[in-house]
This record gives C-alpha cells, sequence and structure tokens, in this order.
C-alpha cells in the first residue's frame, strides 16, 4: 500500500510519457535553488526545508509533494522561453505550498509517482554513474513512472496559487509577466492540442476566467517590465543548453543547436550531444573551446571529466574533476564525480583519495545513494569491510530500504569497536529496521 500522497502542479502534455528519473547536476540545482530561495523566502518559509528535485522528463510540468519537495521536470525548463518564465511556475508551485493546500487536501493514491522518485533503488544508482552522463548522475529510472497519477486540485486551489505567486513575485521586485506568458501558452497548446490530453492538464485548466485574473495583477504590478538581469539570462541559456543536449534525442538536440551556431551555449550542447553520439575527438575539441573561453567555470571541468570517464581514460578525467573541485569545493556532486574518476584507476593510493572526497561530500550531503554506494567501493577496495558494510547500510538506508539497511548494518556492527561512533551508527540502523514492519 503506498502512502497517502498529495500532488499539485501544473503542466500539458500525455499522460504516456516515457519513463523519467530523478537526475542530479549542481549547475542546473545551484539555478534552481537560486529561483527558489528568495520565493521560499517571501513566503515565510525556510528554504532549506523547499526540497528541490530535477526529474528527467519531456514533460512540461513541475509540481508539489509530499509536503514540501518541489519536482521541476527538464521538460519546462525546456519549454520556458525566460529565467521569468521558470520562476512564474516555481513561485506558482510555491505558492501552494505556503497555501498549505498539499497538507489539507489528504488525497491518497495506491500507484504514486513520490515514492518511486525518493526511494531510489540501489541497484539503479549503482549503475548511473559511469555511463558518459556529462555530470548529470540519473537517479532512478522506469517506465512504471509513467503510469503515475496526479491528483486533482479545485479551480479555487488553483486561483489561490496564481495569487500568491504574484504576490511573492513583486514582495522579490521580479516581474509576474513570466507566469501570465507561460499560462497563456499552457491554455493554447491544450485548446488546439491534437493528442489526448493527460488527466493532470484537464484537473488544471487555464480557463479564460483564471487567464484575466492573473492578467489584471501583472498590469497592476509595479515590476511588470522588470527583465531577467544579463547574467540570469545566460545561466539559464547554460543550462537549457545543458539538459537539451543531455536529454533530447540526439537529432532534435542538434536541430535545436546546429553547428552553424557557434554561441557559447550552442557549443556546450553539442559538447554534451557529440559525447552520446559518440564522437568522443568533436566532443574534447567543444568542451576544450569553452574551457578556454572561461577558463574558471568549474561545470566545463565537470564535462571534460566525464568525457574522460566515458573513454575509459580515468587518469585524464581526474585532473579535470579536481579542477571543477578547486573552483566549487563545497559542491558534492564534484567531488563524487572526481572520486568515481579515482576509483576507476583501481589503486589503493587513489581509492584513499577517493575516500576522502566522499567523505566530504556526505558531510555537506548526508541522504545521497550513490556518494554512499560509492563509499562501500572504496572501503572494499582498501579491504576495510565493516566500513563497507556499513556505507552499503547507509546506501539502502537512503534509498528507503529499511529492511536491507539493518542485515549490512548487522554485518558491519560485528567488525566494528564496540562503543565507537561507526558502530553507534550501525547499531542504531540496525535499531530502526528492526522496528520497520516487513512489507
Amino acid at each position: 500500500m503506498a502512502a497517502a500522497l498529495a500532488f499539485t502542479g501544473l503542466g500539458i502534455g500525455p499522460a504516456y510519457a516515457q519513463g523519467i528519473s530523478l537526475l542530479r547536476d549542481t549547475e542546473t540545482e545551484d539555478m534552481l535553488r537560486s529561483y527558489e530561495t528568495p520565493l521560499a523566502k517571501a513566503a515565510g518559509l525556510d528554504p532549506q526545508a523547499v526540497h528541490l528535485y530535477l526529474v528527467g522528463s519531456p514533460e512540461v510540468n513541475a509540481f508539489v509533494a509530499e509536503g514540501q519537495n518541489l519536482f521541476v521536470l527538464s521538460g519546462i525548463i525546456l519549454y520556458c522561453k525566460t529565467p521569468n518564465e521558470l520562476i512564474g511556475v516555481m513561485a506558482h508551485e510555491t505558492g501552494h505550498i505556503a497555501a498549505g493546500h498539499i497538507i489539507r487536501s489528504g488525497v491518497g493514491m495506491e500507484h504514486a509517482m513520490v515514492p518511486m522518485l525518493l526511494s531510489l533503488l540501489l541497484g539503479a544508482a549503482a549503475m548511473a554513474m559511469g555511463a558518459g552522463d556529462a555530470g548529470m548522475v540519473i537517479l532512478g529510472a522506469g517506465s512504471a513512472m509513467a503510469q503515475a497519477q496526479m491528483a486533482a486540485f479545485t479551480r479555487v486551489q488553483e486561483s489561490s496559487a496564481d495569487q500568491i505567486a504574484v504576490r511573492l513575485l513583486n514582495a522579490t521586485h521580479q516581474s509576474p509577466m513570466g507566469i501570465y506568458s507561460t499560462f497563456t501558452r499552457f491554455a493554447v497548446e491544450q485548446a488546439q492540442s491534437a493528442y489526448k490530453i493527460d488527466k493532470y492538464a484537464v484537473d488544471h485548466p487555464v480557463g479564460q476566467d483564471r487567464l484575466a485574473d492573473i492578467e489584471q495583477k501583472v498590469n497592476a504590478s509595479p515590476w511588470r517590465d522588470v527583465k531577467d538581469p544579463p547574467q540570469v539570462m545566460h545561466t539559464f541559456e547554460m543550462v537549457q543548453a545543458k539538459l537539451a543536449g543531455f536529454t533530447l534525442p540526439v537529432q532534435e538536440a542538434l536541430d535545436r543547436y546546429p553547428e552553424s551556431d557557434t554561441s557559447e551555449s550552442a557549443r556546450y550542447a553539442r559538447a554534451m550531444i557529440y559525447m552520446r553520439k559518440p564522437d568522443m575527438a568533436k566532443a574534447l575539441t567543444t568542451i576544450s573551446s569553452l574551457i578556454k573561453d572561461e577558463p574558471n567555470n568549474p561545470f566545463f571541468y565537470e564535462v571534460l571529466g566525464q568525457i574522460h570517464v566515458t573513454m575509459a581514460k580515468p587518469q585524464l578525467a581526474i585532473p579535470a574533476y579536481q579542477k571543477a573541485v578547486d573552483l566549487r569545493p563545497n559542491a558534492p556532486q564534484l567531488r563524487l564525480g572526481l572520486a568515481v574518476a579515482q576509483l576507476a584507476t583501481e589503486t589503493p593510493a587513489m581509492a584513499n583519495a577517493a575516500l576522502q572526497n566522499l567523505k566530504a561530500a556526505s558531510l555537506i550531503e548526508d541522504d545521497d545513494v550513490f556518494t554512499w554506494y560509492e563509499t562501500a567501493q572504496a572501503y572494499s577496495m582498501l579491504k576495510n569491510e565493516p566500513m563497507a558494510n556499513l556505507a552499503t547500510a547507509e546506501a539502502y538506508y537512503n534509498s528507503g530500504a529499511v529492511r536491507k539497511a539493518g542485515i549490512f548494518a548487522l554485518r558491519a556492527r560485528r567488525g566494528l569497536e564496540q562503543g565507537g561512533p561507526d558502530w553507534q551508527r550501525a547499531n542504531d540502523i540496525v535499531g530502526v529496521a528492526s522496528a520497520t514492519p516487513q512489507r
């Protein structure tokens, strides 16, 4: 029986979409966090309590679920024409959180998306890295996700979220024009759609009354004509390019960013596209040209490292990832990439170095499944089986597989110094697992 969950959001697209996956990418997450933080503060929320998730899916969609979890699909990032449009979408979702719609609705689902997304299978995480994904780590996937159903929310709730969104945008001195232009396109495309519109879109209609109300509030805003700053626009274009190069079918991505386009964002997209084709010579040439133009961009070095990992050349990947970490030492996913490259050398010295990076990453983000999986690999390479078992227990624990976590924690506890912090952590996991009902 799935936990009782409720969803709300906005979106268009067919319900039969392909399987979807959680993506981890520091560059994209940084951008989304920079959008959400001022909105959350204006709404009286703790920005750190709003958990952001990037979902790899072509569907034009964003939604909040199970409290303060905000899911942004890659499709809506590619759909929006400006940062302001995407910020407007996120303001709408933040409006649902601020209004308590999720908590009050109490809508339950037998087959919900959130448990699938949040409770990631260790095996899926284990396969994700090293697949040539340009720093975008795929965590969990499967066509079953496409069967998720979105809960219906009333027009009153949608209108309420709109009103709050405009208020939040005004409070943060941002134009509400983006939310109006995005919703207007939604309405037109829903009306003209040739395919069967999914239940989610039907449950979230963008009617004329709703549009008129938004338009009135937009026109009354003193910030109506504020434009996105050039640097904000540049970051948005680069993230769009990265996502397009990584998630779209290769030919579709090339059509969007043809070789005749020599802009920085187009070359960034093509670096990803060439790596996926694969055409590693072009991928290396393209990313190297970007590094020459912008030598202090950590994400260019991250992509360079990933290209070398994909080519099974970890020794060349290590200095690239190290440069990325030097430029962004507090980014756990960059340290994870470096650690993966170090472990790929299969040498004890590099395993020790990897372990230090993994420990640093887990201090910042202690619930990342793949970080714990790689930590287990590092300890195993160093012949430290108790700690390898404890790290495996942490991986299972953070994937939601608590009883499996208990099995490995029990194994770890037997080999650890009794009463020490690692022993105590293993003991705590064993205790939680013992109290967890078997399904």
